[in-house]
């Protein structure tokens, strides 16, 4: 079985069809498609339902995506490693990230790493929760990835490196109910208001439901998965939204108030790895945290 079939497969898995997929790869898709079809025949089962343009994986695909990840992750390792002996030039880098989390403090982490290892790029893959993320980490879909939950993570498929933690704050319009030189607003103070919130499985969005049955009387106005359509939704007047305070800094600059909101609430931020080897890339990115992020009793 040739590793770069399994490469093949995992592009048409995570873009869903064999076109962009070929894209991806800068491979013909005529080239991608009888590659597919050689993995198949050495498997003896196929993987992909062809729908269309599309292709959807069969049982045999999908018992197939965990191994596939684990093998490239492997041959990752031991490339990275062979290339680290003369010191980490090059390599790439594969995080997962939770919205607000890759706002802060991972923009600040990829900063401080980038101007160590500045030959290793760094991709940031989208997750919407902190299970997303740990199945991301776990299954070799991306190396690191970065949380957020109100309490210490559980996850024990991975190793888990706690940050520092993130208060909720409220983001108001300018011109809206609350004043510009107010600093801090009570939960109570929610009531009657409407609010933009994510989607459920967000610490955002657990924030709200926890308000509403605490009594608290506040209208979902909006609800969201774009994260960036926030603070536009917030200045056009569709509601107020409470998000952490990685969104402060932003917030003022476009206009926005941000409000401490009491009593505090936090969330618990972490870097969480796979078990086991890692790359070097993602051990000096972790190193790298370590130096100002990493809770040292770690």
């Amino acid at each position: 079985m040739d590793v770069r079939h399994l490469e093949y497969f995992l592009a048409a898995v995570d873009h869903g069809s064999f076109n962009r997929a070929a894209a991806s790869l800068y491979l013909s898709q005529p080239s991608l498609s009888q590659a597919i079809r050689i993995l198949e025949r050495d498997l003896g089962s196929e993987l992909f339902h062809r729908i269309g343009r599309r292709v959807v994986l069969t049982e045999a695909g999908v018992a197939l995506v965990e191994p596939a990840r684990a093998a490239i992750r492997s041959m990752q390792l031991a490339r990275t490693s062979v290339e680290s002996v003369h010191g980490l030039v090059t390599g790439r880098l594969e995080i997962a990230a939770m919205p607000s989390q890759a706002v802060s403090p991972l923009t600040e982490m990829i900063s401080r790493f980038i101007r160590a290892y500045p030959g290793v790029s760094v991709t940031v893959r989208a997750a919407f929760t902190a299970r997303e993320v740990t199945e991301m980490v776990r299954t070799g879909a991306a190396e690191l990835g970065i949380l957020a939950s109100a309490g210490e993570s559980q996850a024990t498929e991975v190793c888990t490196h706690p940050l520092s933690e993130q208060r909720f704050i409220l983001l108001a319009p300018p011109d809206g109910p609350f004043p510009p030189d107010t600093t801090a607003v009570g939960m109570e103070d929610l009531a009657g208001h409407r609010l933009v919130v994510g989607q459920q499985g967000t610490g955002m969005r657990q924030y709200v439901d926890d308000l509403r049955a605490g009594g608290v009387d506040v209208t979902l106005a909006v609800e969201t998965e774009h994260r960036v359509a926030i603070l536009p939704l917030v200045l056009a007047g569709a509601g107020l939204a409470v998000v952490t305070e990685a969104w402060r800094e932003l917030a003022r600059q476009t206009g926005v108030l941000a409000l401490d909101l009491e009593p505090p609430t936090s969330l618990k931020v972490a870097l969480v790895s796979r078990h086991g080897a890692t790359t070097p890339a993602a051990e000096a990115f972790l190193r790298t945290a370590a130096e100002d992020d990493l809770d040292p009793n770690t």
